[in-house]
C-alpha cells in the first residue's frame, strides 16, 4: 500500500494516527463489559490492519496510542495495555518475517490472548484488586480478539480478493 521513502513513512504514521482515532472514537459503540475489562474487538482488526499495512512500529505505537487516550477518557481499562501493545508486536513481527496474512492473525490472537493475559493477571491483581486467576484473562481476551481476528481476516482477505480481480481486468 505505501512506498519506502521518507513520505511514505509519514503516511504510515498519518494512517496509524487515523487509526488509533477510529478505535477511541468507536469504543463505546463497539466495547462491552467483560469481566473486570472491556472487550473492544476493533483494536484488534486494529493491530492487524496495521501489522499488514505499515508495520509492527505503527502498530505497537497505535494500540498504545488508543490504550492511553480510552483510559483518559474511562472507556478502557488498565489491561488494554498489555493484551493491545503484545498483540501489535507479535502480529507485526510475524507478519514481517512471512508475509502471510494468517501470521499477523495468529500473533494478534497468540500475543494477545494468551500473552497478554497472562501478563494481565499481576496487572489485574496489583491494581485492579482482581483474584481471578490467569486463565480467566486469557478467556476473556480470547473472546475480544478472537471476534476482532475474524473481522480482520475477512476484510483484509477480501480487499486482496478484490485488489487481484482488478488486476486480471486491466
Amino acid at each position: 500500500m505505501f512506498e519506502n521513502d521518507s513520505r511514505s513513512s509519514l503516511r504510515k504514521w498519518i494512517f496509524a494516527a487515523l487509526l488509533a482515532a477510529a478505535g477511541v472514537l468507536l469504543s463505546p459503540v463497539f466495547s462491552f463489559p467483560l469481566g473486570v475489562t472491556r472487550a473492544f474487538p476493533l483494536q484488534h482488526m486494529i493491530n492487524i490492519f496495521l501489522a499488514v499495512l505499515c508495520g509492527t512500529r505503527y502498530g505497537i505505537s497505535a494500540a498504545f496510542t488508543t490504550s492511553v487516550i480510552r483510559n483518559i477518557i474511562g472507556s478502557g481499562s488498565l489491561l488494554a495495555f498489555p493484551g493491545s501493545m503484545i498483540g501489535a508486536f507479535l502480529s507485526g513481527y510475524l507478519y514481517s518475517r512471512t508475509k502471510k496474512l494468517w501470521a499477523a492473525v495468529l500473533g494478534e490472537f497468540t500475543g494477545t490472548s494468551l500473552i497478554g493475559g497472562l501478563v494481565s493477571y499481576p496487572v489485574a491483581a496489583l491494581f485492579m484488586g482482581s483474584s481471578k486467576g490467569a486463565f480467566f484473562y486469557i478467556s476473556l481476551f480470547s473472546v475480544s480478539c478472537g471476534a476482532g481476528c475474524l473481522i480482520a481476516f475477512i476484510v483484509l482477505k477480501g480487499i486482496h480478493i478484490f485488489q487481484t480481480n482488478t488486476i486480471k481486468e486491466k
